[in-house]
């Protein structure tokens, strides 16, 4: 990184300003299924990207090449871009805040992970799921680590210099039961998800990993036995293992500045959010609380600052139910105003890898604890489900009308948890989801989790994602089955 950098201040042009953004990935992705290993991944990627603005006109321009004739090249390249969009950009790239911050940030590092070993980590994956593989019933089991480590440095012809370094880790475990007539599947956190964290070994601590085998093959071979979810409206209880989708898909995506404004719809799609609703729109009951927080030391997205050198800060979107900001770099802010918003929008802009440019991205965006334990709301409800764990998701363009399946639920008559039922599912609408919230659990059941998977932009990038979330309750849902 000290060479590159030296080869930057050597090699930038004199414009109105400039930004690189340059990274190494390192990573590994393991999975053993019913004790044979599956081929091994490994990633090593090294590049950059370089952004120049200059008399109205901005380009960008990715290098896997980070000798100082690379950036030398990659200047030029972004150069001749901004040529070619003078006089057709909506704002003026002058215009718009420069970086200046100098920041440095590592997250929980990996605790002697890579220290185990190739070997022994394999060893840990046939461990996870060894107590579920002796359960007569169970007729399949995977489990799987997937390690990435990022080092990231940004610098600007403002000043800024912002080195940053993630440790993440994210961990699989599923079986699958058959009865003989059926078949389903319980998992850690997902089929295609798993626990996401930042850290290492400890994150493995956390998620009990070497001890869930068991607990998943008994759920498991209980759901495979157990009747389908009934029809009907009732009233839900979703835990943060199901929250966490409905986070993202329901209010993350809806308050992305850049979909807001129209860039998404030939790809992921619109948003029923207007410029209009911020400051006023009723977005859910008075109970919630939506935030970004990039502070959260393990959670899966979290930072000193985004991929456009702006500082990470604490930033409430909903409040008591309220709208109040959208999720928006310094470009989107700078449209919404062209257009007559001035809107405050919360900067976390963020790139997949160092050859894709920042977009408008959810991070750590999560609802905030209330005050109801989980007893407190399963004692409040006569007719009701208790889902968790999701296992399928829809929804359309606008992120408005939605439809979600969960691996586990549990029926609720008056006041106590009742019978398994399998393949619960329900459906909604975002704009009138929400505002049915009618309790929300204390800190007791609030987990930290993430999404490794969040799909955007043209050309796409797959990011990680943050969501932290306590179990809620959601008044007369519409319920449904697998049958």
């Amino acid at each position: 990184m000290e060479t590159l950098e030296r080869a930057v201040k050597a090699h930038a042009p004199a414009v109105d300003f400039w930004t690189v953004r340059a990274q190494h990935n390192r990573g590994e992705a393991l999975a053993v299924r019913n004790d044979v290993c599956k081929t091994p991944i490994l990633e090593h990627d090294v590049g950059l990207m370089v952004c120049v603005a200059h008399q109205g006109a901005m380009g960008y321009a990715a290098t896997s090449d980070v000798s100082a004739h690379g950036v030398q090249a990659a200047f030029g390249r972004a150069q001749d871009m901004a040529r070619a969009t003078l006089g057709r950009l909506t704002v003026d790239p002058s215009m718009l805040p420069q970086p200046v911050a100098q920041a440095r940030y590592e997250s929980p590092g990996d605790g002697g992970l890579e220290a185990l070993g190739l070997g022994t980590r394999i060893d840990l994956l046939r461990q996870a799921q060894a107590p579920a593989r002796a359960r007569a019933g169970i007729v399949a089991a995977e489990s799987g680590l997937v390690r990435q480590r990022r080092e990231q440095l940004f610098l600007s012809s403002a000043g800024a210099r912002i080195e940053q370094v993630w440790h993440r880790t994210r961990a699989l475990l599923d079986v699958v039961a058959s009865d003989g007539t059926d078949t389903v599947m319980r998992s850690m956190g997902g089929r295609y998800n798993g626990f996401c964290q930042l850290g290492g070994l400890d994150v493995l601590e956390r998620c009990r990993f070497l001890h869930r085998g068991d607990e998943l093959a008994l759920e498991a071979l209980e759901l495979v036995r157990a009747p389908n979810c009934p029809s009907g409206a009732m009233d839900l209880i979703l835990m943060p293992d199901q929250m966490l989708l409905q986070i993202h898909e329901s209010i993350g995506h809806p308050l992305e500045l850049d979909r807001i404004l129209g860039d998404e719809r030939n790809f992921a799609g619109t948003s029923f959010v207007t410029l209009d609703m911020f400051g006023h729109y009723r977005y859910g009951s008075d109970l919630l609380n939506v935030s970004y927080q990039p502070e959260i030391n393990e959670q899966y997205a979290s930072f000193a600052c985004d991929d456009e050198g702006a500082v990470a800060q604490f930033q409430r979107l909903i409040v008591n139910g309220i709208l109040v900001r959208p999720l928006g770099g310094s470009l989107s802010q700078a449209r919404a105003r062209a257009a007559g918003s001035d809107l405050g929008a919360v900067a976390t802009t963020r790139a997949s890898n160092w050859n894709r440019p920042p977009i408008d991205r959810m991070s750590n965006l999560n609802v905030h604890p209330g005050e109801s334990s989980l007893e407190g709301m399963i004692a409040s409800t006569e007719h009701g489900i208790l889902m968790q764990t999701n296992a399928s998701w829809s929804i359309d363009d606008s992120r408005n009308k939605f439809q979600f399946g969960c691996e586990h639920g549990q029926m609720i008559r008056q006041g106590r948890l009742c019978e398994v039922v399998k393949r619960p599912g329900y459906r909604g609408i975002s704009s009138q989801f929400w505002r049915a919230l009618s309790m929300v659990g204390d800190a007791s059941t609030f987990e930290v989790l993430g999404v490794p998977n969040c799909g955007k932009g043209e050309p796409g990038q797959v990011i990680e994602v943050g969501h932290a979330s306590p179990a809620c309750k959601f008044d007369q849902v519409a319920v449904f089955g697998g049958a």
